[in-house]
């Protein structure tokens, strides 16, 4: 199943159509994109039985993020041996460095980004994971039951930010607006022959710089799910970011910044592609 934010209406998305979730069930679920993941298991019962209508024509710019309102958006650093390689650190064990980004950072896959002024602002391309079912102290073999589905993440980092101060800013430098876009569509984990095996690609202005696969990933989906509701409650709709593979600007020599008038792409191999214009502050 993939689902969208179309226009702040929930969609499922059948055949590169919309077909209006809230029309289709009769009001049974309402429009709101946030609201269905309180409903998950539900949702996906109807959906596996219900009788859709043809769907209509959308245009991506249109889209927003999947799960625009999380109450907890976290972010898992370090999570490819690539990535901390070039960014100078061991690989992480028994827990991941995890970060918070800050929910109004959100937008959906087709967007403008305003660079900070004075900033060094990098790409991190990410799986993204949205919870659909409430996880505390589950097992790692359990962490897919409570994943609704996943998606194309951006992590855009402001550098400067992120290394100022005695300590790194680590949820702040990455919390401007337009920092966290997600997209096009959310795709449950069923649709894939292997959840734990997808491909990423990163591209500036057509150049690829990032290129990867998820079983290249430290801390897997699941265990992520475990690892982080063995402190917290995990809840419908949170957002969790599973980190990047390398090719960042910052791990380049020279390093390389988003400058006004790049666009970036991110993509992941059966779920879709965010595009990004960077325009000057």
């Amino acid at each position: 199943m993939r689902i969208a934010n179309l226009s702040g209406r929930l969609v499922l998305v059948v055949d590169d159509r919309a077909v209006d979730v809230h029309e289709a069930s009769g009001r049974r679920f309402p429009p709101d994109p946030q609201a269905i993941y309180d409903r998950w298991t539900d949702f996906r019962a109807w959906a596996a039985d219900a009788e859709l209508g043809p769907g209509r024509p959308f245009d991506p710019v249109d889209l927003g993020a999947p799960a625009p309102a999380p109450r907890q958006l976290l972010a898992i650093g370090l999570n490819y041996r690539d990535h901390a390689d070039e960014a100078g650190f061991g690989t992480p064990e028994g827990m991941p460095p995890v970060f918070t980004k800050f929910a109004s950072s959100i937008t959906g896959p087709v967007t403008d980004v305003k660079l900070p002024e004075g900033g060094r602002t990098d790409w991190e391309v990410e799986l993204v994971a949205v919870i659909g079912r409430p996880a505390h102290q589950v097992q790692e073999k359990e962490g897919w039951d409570h994943v609704a589905g996943l998606t194309v993440g951006q992590d855009l980092s402001e550098r400067v930010l992120q290394m100022s101060g005695p300590a790194p800013q680590f949820g702040l430098a990455k919390s401007y607006p337009g920092f966290s876009p997600m997209g096009p569509v959310l795709v449950t984990p069923d649709e894939f022959d292997n959840p734990d095996a997808l491909e990423l690609t990163c591209t500036v202005n057509g150049e690829q710089v990032q290129h990867g696969f998820t079983r290249q990933l430290t801390f897997s989906v699941p265990a992520l799910v475990s690892k982080l509701s063995q402190v917290l409650p995990l809840m419908p709709g949170d957002v969790i970011y599973t980190g990047t593979p390398s090719g960042v600007g910052l791990g380049r020599t020279p390093q390389r910044w988003l400058r006004p008038g790049d666009e970036l792409v991110s993509s992941i191999r059966g779920i879709g592609e965010l595009r990004q214009r960077l325009l000057s502050a």
